[in-house]
């Protein structure tokens, strides 16, 4: 949802190419959404970094982490995984926990795991989500101008 949003506010487009969405920016940065399971999203972004020669630490990974109150912003320049499988897998491919990252909560599961991470909001979470975005796009506006540690005071 937050790299829809950028895109969709810059007016980019996302691109198939490989195991990937891609957006490229006209400032050069490049935003990736891995159409892989989120289990094995650190196979297409391990290929896609060591393809372009991109180092871990200027990679940024987005991600729901349900150990967050809904709506919550975490902004981290590295760190294990924390239970999450998705980042987990990026870890591994990447081999380092030195990647900067940015936790958005999507709360608690009140049903399954899977059902809960693949189920759309409810109509009164929408409103926390969307102001929950609408921050993360901020706070990556601010990463790309001021740096991660502006950023970190600013969000978490």
């Amino acid at each position: 949802m937050v790299l829809d949003r950028l895109v969709e506010t810059q007016r980019w487009h996302f691109k198939s190419e490989g195991g990937a969405e891609i957006a490229r920016e006209p400032s050069g940065r490049i935003l990736m959404k891995p159409m892989s399971y989120m289990n094995r999203s650190g196979q297409p972004v391990g290929e896609f970094i060591r393809y372009y020669k991109i180092a871990p630490e200027e990679v940024f990974v987005i991600l729901d982490d349900t150990a967050l109150p809904l709506g919550t912003l975490r902004i981290r320049k590295k760190g294990s995984a924390g239970g999450h499988n998705g980042l987990a897998s990026i870890l591994t491919h990447l081999s380092t926990e030195v990647v900067p990252r940015l936790r958005l909560g999507i709360g608690t599961p009140h049903q399954t795991m899977t059902d809960h991470v693949l189920s759309t909001f409810s109509k009164e979470e929408t409103p926390i989500v969307d102001t929950a975005v609408t921050r993360a796009c901020e706070a990556i506006e601010v990463i790309s101008t001021a740096g991660i540690d502006t950023a970190m005071n600013q969000f978490n």
